[in-house]
């Protein structure tokens, strides 16, 4: 075989589509398929028709809601963080031009526009779109609504802890540092005096001390990697009763220093609201359990006396993992004794135990979809109003996910390339693990023969 060489490429001045293979992708084929049988378009142009003026003052041509929704879709189906790579895949992808409705010689829509039309467009609306989409898993038998689990997880915000600033002075970091050198004695501090000092000081990373000024409401956070950063907090609610397959309910971003019995009534309210919208609606009647959210399952950082009484008071059965914090006082709290200790009774029996075990299953699973794969762990937006459009429409899509999966058996575009990733390294990492076998093996029979050898010679003696 000769060698062959790398050479300039003139590109044809007319090329017709027939000869370009233009072929949509089955899994958003069928998205597309299940959103014109639910009207997707006309409805999310009729919430969005006050948005968009007549068009005779001019300005950029208006993005349509339709192509809009569907642009944050895909953020979420191919796990892109930024609207900028979202401009980027969608137009080098013909199928996923295919997907948003666009020919094969339009662009797709610039990041500046998807940006300016999702802060043209409120949270309520984008809100009501959820709703919407939730309706088509209820169509589908895919939601409860009676047993809800909830629980939070932390994103890094778009903001860096060396620009933080004082919120009484303004001053940066650093500066604060310096004045506070000069104060204790110090004329010209170096680099290692200011961390010296800054070493001893408590709680030197106070909310109530600093802020960013690049996004007010990110909060200095611990991250759950032991890291310090400036973070934000969505906490989801995830349908886990016995008729339902972990669809997310409602997602409410919230203060990341807000401990997790601040923000679960909050939660819980979202929640109520969306499954009463999906309720309401004449499409999916008696689709869902009449009991909406009769059954709270949480983990051991919700628990608290007063979160279990207002739990019971609402007539909601918790379902809260309780930590060891032994021997305690009720005196003069008996309401709250009995609601601690009917949920002590709770999970400790066979359905108890069985909802706590769905947690992982169902609840932590939808951390993973929407913010490891989905890509917005590290956000690339500024603002709790922008970050919760985005979340809100990444939750959507897996709801979308989760119905192609369970309804018509299709994965995720991106499943595909994993399941052939899992089954090349499968047999890889079985050859990695029988090679470190072959080494331990004679080790534990050295190990063997040195213990038993002195008990032979004894006996031989």
């Amino acid at each position: 075989m000769a060698l062959g060489k790398r050479k300039p490429v003139q590109q044809p001045l007319f090329v017709s589509t027939a000869e370009l293979n233009v072929r949509s992708h089955p899994f958003y084929d069928a998205v597309n398929k299940v959103l014109d049988t639910h009207h997707f378009d006309t409805f999310v142009e009729g919430r969005c028709a006050k948005f968009y003026d007549d068009g005779a003052r001019g300005g950029r041509p208006g993005l349509a809601p339709g192509i809009y929704f569907r642009c944050l879709l895909v953020g979420y189906f191919e796990g892109i963080d930024s609207e900028r790579g979202i401009d980027w895949r969608c137009n080098d992808s013909i199928s996923l031009k295919t997907f948003l409705g666009l020919a094969i010689d339009q662009t797709a829509p610039d990041h500046s526009t998807i940006s300016r039309t999702r802060r043209l467009i409120d949270l309520e609306t984008h809100q009501e779109v959820f709703q919407e989409i939730l309706k088509f898993l209820a169509n589908h038998g895919l939601i409860d609504g009676k047993t809800l689990g909830v629980d939070g997880t932390t994103l890094e915000a778009n903001a860096a802890m060396r620009s933080i600033v004082r919120r009484d002075s303004g001053e940066g970091y650093q500066e604060f540092l310096t004045k506070l050198a000069k104060e204790s004695g110090i004329e010209t501090p170096t680099r290692e005096d200011l961390a010296k000092l800054d070493k001893k000081r408590k709680n030197k990373a106070s909310n109530d001390d600093w802020q960013s000024p690049d996004d007010p409401d990110a909060k200095i956070t611990k991250m759950k990697d032991g890291t310090t950063h400036l973070a934000h907090k969505a906490e989801h609610a995830v349908d886990m009763g016995e008729g339902g397959h972990g669809a997310i309910v409602a997602v409410n971003i919230c203060d990341a220093a807000a401990g997790d019995t601040a923000t679960l009534s909050d939660t819980l309210t979202q929640a109520a609201q969306n499954l009463r919208a999906v309720a309401d609606d004449d499409r999916v009647a008696g689709k869902i359990s009449q009991d909406i959210i009769s059954e709270a399952v949480l983990d051991k950082g919700y628990h608290s006396r007063q979160t279990l009484l207002d739990l019971e008071e609402t007539q909601t059965r918790s379902y809260c993992s309780e930590p060891g914090r032994g021997r305690q006082d009720w005196d003069g709290q008996h309401e709250a004794k009995g609601a601690v200790y009917a949920n002590r009774r709770r999970i400790k029996g066979e359905r108890g135990k069985r909802l706590l075990r769905g947690r992982g299953e169902k609840l932590e699973r939808t951390f993973a979809h929407c913010y490891e794969t989905g890509g917005m762990r590290r956000l690339y937006l500024r603002g709790r109003e922008n970050i919760a459009k985005r979340t809100i429409l990444h939750a959507a899509g897996f709801n979308i996910g989760l119905l192609m999966r369970v309804s018509y058996g299709l994965r995720k575009p991106r499943s595909g390339s994993a399941v052939v990733r899992a089954l090349i390294l499968t047999p890889i990492h079985a050859v990695q693990h029988l090679g470190a076998l072959t080494r331990i093996i004679p080790a534990i029979g050295r190990r063997l023969i040195a213990i038993f050898e002195p008990s032979t010679a004894a006996l031989a003696a």
